[in-house]
Parts: structure tokens; sequence; C-alpha cells
């Protein structure tokens, strides 16, 4: 879909006094202007603290609700030698939450067992039929459950009524009806004015250190646990901002370090290579782990994270790359098929959401799957898996204006269960009520998005001539990074630019190009670029500049994001 570019805000005297004073070069100081102010900056101070992340800026641990209770409970547990099992979800957050809360309470002399839910038999977070099996499996005291659990009432009356008792660690929206009264410890940021953006990883380290400040470890260093936090968070995709940027500025150099076999054997089986970035987290060990509760059984990706043998972690490693190979020719189907689905039913001109369901979709790539669809129609979507029995799961994403837990509270009454985040959610139903829901879907996006929030945009941070776009600017934008959500890589755009040579195709899809700026000549690379047709030049391009390391060098290199004709209009 064409995408309406929003042009950036200038800078104003304050940024670029700062920008200046920060040793950003001339050249450069109007288009980091545009970046600060774009980003809400206008102090020295608050800056410095961006552009440098220091461990020691982290806040107390304690400042979290439910902290203090989950510390002192958790201590009790180990002093009365009480069985622990933490029940964890079988994604990459719930999976390296429960590898860092397993690891640290095991050294502190706790007796902890770990769980995860088989994904199509047992369903997401702390339900029933996974609580049967945990109960019978582990026969646990207290059971922590990582990353769910908040609304999980049932399940917590009956760890009650067993006479166990439950601390949960989560970061998922809170229902009016929730577990509060009914464990010995809830800790969701939700609740409080502050934290918000930490996943799962972030809490479980926020409670380690809490725990180390109460009573020390003797020879433990939590920083050998940032590389953990730091897949957590960028596999979640939370907002990489305030302690999150922090931990995962730092969990990425110490993954250059990592103690862990299984880190290492995950980034050697994909080829990631220092120095890391989230990319690599995003999209090469974080697919792997994942791929394990996608198609199997999540346990397999916990126990390599949780392995101290080398020998054992590269197997292990090994059976999850070609787990992950297998997962991507799955989701390549259902893309297939979900696309034709889309092609032949949905009109941008008149729907407000997609809902799509088929048997027999893998139940494990429909979060995936929604996300593709998604991006490319930018529209709510929802994408469901229907087996022989007729039960569904589904997952949706969504686009910005539309808060999904809130749309799909509004068609309650047809699914069994849902929950998740504002961007991305999971849901249950029968595929009888598959119809009803996409009504009720329709009818809720249509209330709560406006017609402008249906036209994709591309906002554009500041301009840059791509002849400067080189080297030296690349030292510079390695200031503004770790990028992620909430803290994007800079989207630039120059003027009046024309192609020298006729575009060269790449594997049928993608563009190489040849171009001229006023500022010199330059390449670039265009994924896809070669499925749409190009305007008349001259045009103003879209871009971002990355990384290329080749033979040892560094170069910049242009990517392509969107070309518009220099005449169209500025907005």
């Amino acid at each position: 879909m064409q995408r309406r570019w929003i042009l950036p805000t200038a800078g104003n005297e304050i940024t670029a006094g700062i920008a200046s004073e920060l040793g950003i070069p001339g050249a450069f100081t109007g288009v980091f202007a545009s970046l600060f102010h774009a980003r809400g900056f206008s102090t020295t101070e608050e800056l410095s603290l961006f552009l440098d992340p220091k461990l020691a800026s982290l806040k107390a641990p304690e400042e979290i609700a439910g902290i203090g209770e989950a510390t002192a409970r958790l201590h009790s547990a180990i002093d009365s030698r009480e069985r622990i099992t933490l029940y964890g979800d079988y994604d990459v957050d719930g999976v390296s939450s429960v590898t860092i809360l397993c690891r640290y309470l095991r050294a502190a002399g706790g007796i902890v067992e770990c769980f995860i839910p088989d994904r199509a038999a047992e369903g997401y977070g702390l339900s029933t039929p996974g609580l049967t099996r945990c109960l019978a499996e582990t026969r646990p005291e207290l059971v922590v459950a990582v990353d769910c659990g908040t609304n999980s009432r049932a399940e917590a009356l009956r760890l009650r009524d067993a006479g166990c008792d439950l601390v949960v660690l989560d970061h998922h929206e809170p229902d009016t009806e929730n577990v509060a009264d009914l464990c010995a410890a809830l800790v969701n940021p939700k609740f409080g004015s502050d934290f918000h953006y930490l996943c799962s990883a972030g809490i479980a380290f926020k409670l380690c250190h809490a725990m180390q400040k109460a009573r020390p470890v003797k020879g433990l260093d939590l920083r050998d646990y940032l590389d953990l936090v730091a897949v957590g968070t960028v596999a979640d995709i939370v907002p990489l901002v305030d302690e999150n940027r922090i931990v995962v500025r730092a969990g990425l150099r110490q993954l250059e370090r990592s103690r862990w076999p299984g880190l290492q054997a995950l980034l050697q089986v994909s080829g990631a290579s220092a120095p890391y970035e989230p990319s690599d987290i995003g999209f090469k060990i974080g697919p792997r782990i994942n791929a394990a509760g996608r198609l199997g059984s999540a346990h397999e990706a916990l126990a390599l994270l949780l392995s101290d043998d080398c020998g054992e972690a590269e197997r292990i490693a090994g059976r999850l790359d070609g787990q992950n190979r297998e997962r991507q020719a799955v989701e390549r189907n259902v893309t297939r098929e979900a696309e034709e689905w889309v092609e032949a039913h949905f009109d941008p001109k008149r729907h407000a959401s997609i809902v799509a369901g088929h048997r027999n979709w893998h139940q494990g790539v429909v979060g995936i799957v929604a996300s593709r669809v998604s991006r490319r129609w930018h529209r709510p979507t929802l994408i469901i898996g229907f087996d022989d029995t007729g039960a569904g799961k589904g997952s949706g994403r969504s686009i910005e204006g539309l808060p999904l837990v809130e749309a799909l509270g509004r068609c309650s009454e047809l699914l069994d269960t849902f929950g998740g985040h504002d961007m991305a959610a999971g849901l249950s139903l029968r595929e009888s009520r598959l119809e009803e829901l996409r009504e009720h879907f329709e009818r809720a996006a249509r209330e709560l998005l406006s017609e402008e929030d249906l036209v994709p945009r591309l906002r554009l941070d500041a301009e840059l001539d791509l002849g400067s776009a080189d080297e030296e600017w690349l030292e510079n934008q390695d200031r503004l990074a770790p990028f992620g959500t909430a803290n994007a890589q800079p989207v630039l755009f120059s003027r009046g630019v024309s192609p020298l040579t006729t575009p060269k195709v790449l594997k049928e899809k993608h563009l190489r190009l040849d171009l001229r700026s006023a500022g010199g000549r330059r390449q670039a690379i265009w994924f896809n670029g070669a499925l749409d047709e190009l305007p008349r030049p001259p045009w103003d391009v879209a871009f971002t500049v990355n990384r290329n390391t080749w033979q040892g060098r560094d170069e910049a290199q242009i990517q392509i994001i969107a070309v518009r004709s220099s005449v169209a209009d500025a907005s």
C-alpha cells in the first residue's frame, strides 16, 4: 500500500546547541538536532544519559510493586527447602525469564524445577491443563508463574486449594479480576506508574537484583545474566527505552563474552558475528529459540539455555536450527494461503480489519503470519488455526491507534480466552464462531480507528543528502543505538536523486541502484523494490544507513525504504 510521507520537524536552537556540545560534527548538527527534537530531548543531561546508558543508572528494584514480597517469599522457600516450580511461557521471553530465575535460585540454594506448557495441548499461560500436568510432575510447594498468570484466577484458586503458594512475575495487561488477592506476590509493572516497558526477562532480572541486594550469593555476578535479559527483551519487541535500553546495550556487549554454552552454540549455528546488534537476536537467536515451542516442546530450548555442557549445547542448538528451517517452510505455506484468502476477500476501501482462519493452519506460526499480513495491508489482523475438532487458537497484531486487547474485549462473548498487549495478543475460539468474530472485530476496529489511522504512514526523521551517508555518519548514528521499538533506527530522506544506470534486479525482487544526488554518487539496495513500479525521476528517496562488514572492513550501506517523484506533494 502507498504510504503517506510525514516529513520531520526541524530541530531548534536548543537541540542544535546540544548536538554541537556533545561533539556531533558540524555536517551532521542539523540532522541530529532534528533527531533529538523528534525524540523529545531538551537538555544536555537527559541526552547524555540516553547516549551513554550506564548500569549504575538502574533504579532500585524495590520500586516495582510486589518485588519486596516476592523476594521475601522466595528466600523463605530457599531456607525451608521447599520445592519451587517455575511455570513459564513457550516464547523467547518466557524461556529466557525462566532461565534467569532458575540459574539464580539454584545458585542461591533453591530446589528448583522448571515447567513450560505444551503449546498445542495445553495452550498459553497458567492454564488448567498445563497446571494439572505441572502439579503431577513437579509436586511444587511454591509455583512462580513467569510471563503469565496475572489474570489466572481459576488456576490460582486451584493452587490455594492444593496448599501451594503462588508468586506471579508478568507484564501482560491485568483484568479487573486478577490474582492479586490469591497469591503471595504479584509483580506486574502494569499496576504501577513506572517500568511499564519491562518484559518478563527484565522483571526476572529486577527480582534477582532485589534478592542479591537482600542476601548476596557469594561469587555471583548479575552482569553475567544481561545477555539473557537482552535476548528476552529484544525478542519480545518491547520498547527500547529507559532501563530496557540500558540492559540491552550492556547485554549485547555481554553476549560477546557469554558464559552460557547455549547462547554460544546459538550464535555459532546462526552465523551471527560480533559486534552483536538487536537484529542478531531478532532474526537469528530468537527464531531458533521460538522454533522449539512453535513446532515441538519449548523444553528443548530451555534445556539449551540451562545447559553447562558445550557438547550438549551444540547438539541441541543443531536440532533447534533444523526445527527453525522446518518452521520457516510451514510459515511460508501458511503465509501464502493467508495472503490468497486476503486478496480474495479483503477490500482496503471497505474493511478496517482482517480476520482469517483455516483448518490445519499450524497454530505455532499464526503470530508470525499475522505480523506479515498486518504489515503488508496496514490493518489490525487476526490469524487463527483450527484443529480437526474445530478448536481454534490464533494471534493478533495491531496498528497504531487500535489497542488490541480492548478490541478483543468487545468480542469477548465469542472467545474462549484472550489476552496480551495493545499491539499483540492471543485468542482461542470455536470454528463455528469465526464469521461472528470477523463481524464483531470489524465493528470494533471501525469504532476505535479513524480513516486517517487506516492510511499507512512513513515517518521520516531527518533530511540527509545521500552523499553524506558514509562511514562517518555511521559512527555518529551508533551513538543512538541499540535500535528497536520506540527507539527506531533513523529513517532519512534525500531530495532530487537520480539513477545513473538502469536498476539491477537481484533474485527477481530486489534492486541494486547506482544513484546521484547533490552530494555525490552512491550505491543502494532496495529489498523487494522490483515489486513496485518506479516513478519518473528525479526522486525523493527514504532510506536507512546500515553497517555492512566485508573482509574485516565496515562500510556504510544505503537501504532504500521508499521512493517517490520529487514533484510529489510534500506530505
